[in-house]
C-alpha cells in the first residue's frame, strides 16, 4: 500500500511540474508553499505518516479580452487510481451557468481511462469550453441591466462545531473566506462557531469547500437571506473576517479541551445584532452576568 500511494504522490508532483512550466506567470497557479515540501519529504524519507492532500489552483484564461477561469484541484492520496476533486468558478459565470460546465466538465473526466493523470486534460477542456458559457453570461447580464435594476442576495452562514483548534484548518478557513470576500468570524476553542456573509453563492461555495474532505462534527446550525437592491454591503453586520478568542474557562494550560467563555462570545453576538443567535447555535437564551 505505501508503495502504491508513493508512486501516486509523485505523478501527482510530475504532473504539477507540467502545469507550473505551462503556467509559469505570478499568480497563474495558486499553491500552499508547504504542501510540495511535504510531499517531497514524504517521499525522500519512504514512508511515515502520510503528507496534507495536494490542493492548488490554475488560474485558466479564456477569450478576448480574457476572462479567468479558476479550476480548483483537490487531490486524494491514490490519484490517479482514484478520480480528482474538481471545481471551475468564474466570477463572470452566474451559478447556473457555472454548475452546467462542472457537469460537463465531470463528464469529460469521467470518459477518460481510469488511472490516468488528468488534471491537465481538465484545464485544456476548460480553455476549448468555457467560453460559450462566458458568452451567454455575459449578455444574460446586459438584459437584465437594461429591464431591471440588480439585485443582490446577501447570507449570512452560521456554522457550529465541536472545536475549532488546527493551525491548518484554521487557516483554510481564513484563506477562504477572504478569496470569497466574506465578512464575519471564527471563534477558535470549544466549541467552534463560524459565521460568513456575502453573496449567496460564495457563502455556499466556502461551505462546500471547508467540509472538503471529511472535516466531523460540523453543521450548518441557521441561514439567514436578505434580497438588496445594489450593493449588499450595507447590509453586512462584520466588516471583516474577525479571529475571535476569549478567555478559558479554568486554567487549562496549554491543553487543546478548553471551554471558550460564551458569556462574552453572547455579548459579541448582541454587538453584532445577532444575540437570537446564541439559542439557536446552543438550545438555550444566553443571559449576560450581571456586572
Amino acid at each position: 500500500m505505501a508503495a502504491a500511494v508513493q508512486e501516486c504522490l509523485e505523478l501527482q508532483l510530475l504532473e504539477l511540474e507540467m502545469l507550473l512550466s505551462m503556467f509559469p506567470k505570478k499568480g497563474e497557479i495558486s499553491l500552499d508553499g508547504a504542501a510540495v515540501p511535504a510531499l517531497q519529504r514524504y517521499l525522500r524519507d519512504g514512508g511515515g505518516s502520510l503528507p496534507p492532500r495536494l490542493e492548488y489552483s490554475v488560474a485558466v484564461g479564456v477569450g478576448e479580452p480574457e476572462v479567468k477561469v479558476e479550476l480548483q484541484v483537490q487531490l486524494p492520496h491514490m490519484y490517479p487510481h482514484v478520480a480528482p476533486q474538481l471545481f471551475a468558478r468564474s466570477d463572470a459565470l452566474h451559478r447556473q451557468q457555472q454548475l452546467q460546465l462542472n457537469t460537463l466538465l465531470t463528464s469529460h473526466i469521467s470518459s477518460l481511462d481510469s488511472g490516468e493523470l488528468c488534471v491537465c486534460e481538465a484545464v485544456q477542456w476548460l480553455k476549448e469550453n468555457s467560453l460559450p458559457y462566458l458568452e451567454n453570461s455575459k449578455v444574460s447580464a446586459e438584459s437584465v441591466s437594461k429591464e431591471t435594476v440588480v439585485k443582490e442576495t446577501i447570507q449570512r452562514m452560521w456554522i457550529y462545531s465541536h472545536h475549532i483548534y488546527r493551525q491548518e484548518l484554521r487557516k483554510k478557513i481564513f484563506e477562504c473566506a477572504k478569496k470569497l470576500n466574506l465578512t464575519g468570524f471564527c471563534l477558535t476553542g470549544k466549541p467552534g462557531v463560524i459565521c460568513v456573509e456575502g453573496i449567496r453563492e460564495n457563502c455556499e461555495e466556502f461551505w462546500r469547500v471547508i467540509r472538503y474532505p471529511n472535516w466531523k462534527h460540523i453543521s450548518c446550525k441557521h441561514v439567514e437571506t436578505v434580497e438588496a437592491e445594489g450593493s449588499i454591503d450595507n447590509l453586512r453586520l462584520f466588516q471583516t473576517f474577525e479571529d475571535l478568542q476569549f478567555q478559558a474557562h479554568g486554567d487549562y494550560g496549554l491543553r487543546n479541551d478548553y471551554h471558550m467563555d460564551l458569556g462574552q462570545f453572547l455579548e459579541f453576538l448582541k454587538q453584532h445584532q445577532s444575540g437570537h443567535i446564541f439559542q439557536i447555535l446552543f438550545g438555550v437564551e444566553g443571559k449576560l452576568a450581571d456586572k
